[in-house]
């Protein structure tokens, strides 16, 4: 069976965090180890699924991507949520994303987000504007060395024609102004594997794009039995009508 549907930013965010929040390394670390949800816009979501409670995302960012010109900076609120840090299910308030790392290891889970995606070669980038690496730059040694395992929540709206290796070379160099990128590994989660994880159902990216609050909305078409597929469906109709980030 097969069915299409279209998921906005939004909606593709709240799925994906839903997907985080079920992934198996993530159920585990949260109720054995340490959780760390380093701050972003779609790490919001994932905050809201971790502790089932609502919280106001526009406040659990860091360099938000935001149109140019228009008022959409002046209506971020000044004051920040601080970091997620979950040890053993409870919240760690002695520790952020970047002391808790000198006390992960394996089995912990660290959750960024990103800015770009290689899908097919399962590689994301994630944009540095930070002249010290910003988040990632300072827990990547940690994450390596300690085999703590990222995991990486990005949109299919992230998806780029051009090669991030190749991206990040270019940014990185000398003469290069504005924001560098690391090209980055590790469990990515788009709204293909979210499917996956909650449902059993294997989705393909057949098209992107919209108006009217479509934009940067991706098409999906759902493949599988009908139990799984009907399962889908019926989370799909849920999630849809989240309003906009920025409402």
């Amino acid at each position: 069976m097969k069915k299409d549907v279209l998921l906005t930013v939004a909606e593709s965010k709240r799925l994906i965090a839903k997907g985080v929040a079920r992934f198996k390394p993530v159920v585990k670390a949260k109720k054995d180890g340490i959780v760390v949800v380093a701050t972003g816009t779609t790490n919001g979501y994932v905050y809201e699924e971790l502790l089932d409670k609502k919280i106001d995302k526009r406040r659990y960012t860091s360099g938000a991507v935001l149109p140019k010109k228009g008022d959409a900076r002046k209506r971020l609120p000044a004051e920040k949520l601080s970091d997620l840090v979950l040890r053993k299910g409870k919240i760690d308030k002695g520790l952020d994303r970047f002391t808790a790392v000198a006390e992960m290891g394996p089995g912990d889970v660290f959750i960024k987000g990103c800015n770009a995606l290689n899908y097919e070669k399962r590689i994301a980038g994630i944009l540095i504007g930070d002249r010290k690496g910003g988040t990632i730059g300072s827990a990547i040694g940690h994450i390596v060395g300690k085999r703590i395992t990222l995991v990486l929540p990005v949109g299919l709206e992230k998806e780029i024609a051009g090669n991030i290796l190749e991206n990040s070379r270019l940014l990185h160099s000398a003469d290069a102004q504005g924001p560098r990128m690391m090209p980055i590994g590790g469990e990515i989660i788009t709204e293909i594997e979210a499917l996956e994880i909650l449902c059993g159902i294997k989705a393909t990216h057949i098209a992107s794009g919209g108006v009217g609050g479509a934009e940067g909305a991706v098409w999906l078409l759902l493949q599988g039995e009908e139990k799984p597929l009907t399962k889908a469906l019926a989370l799909i109709d849920e999630i849809q009508g989240e309003p906009p980030w920025l409402g």
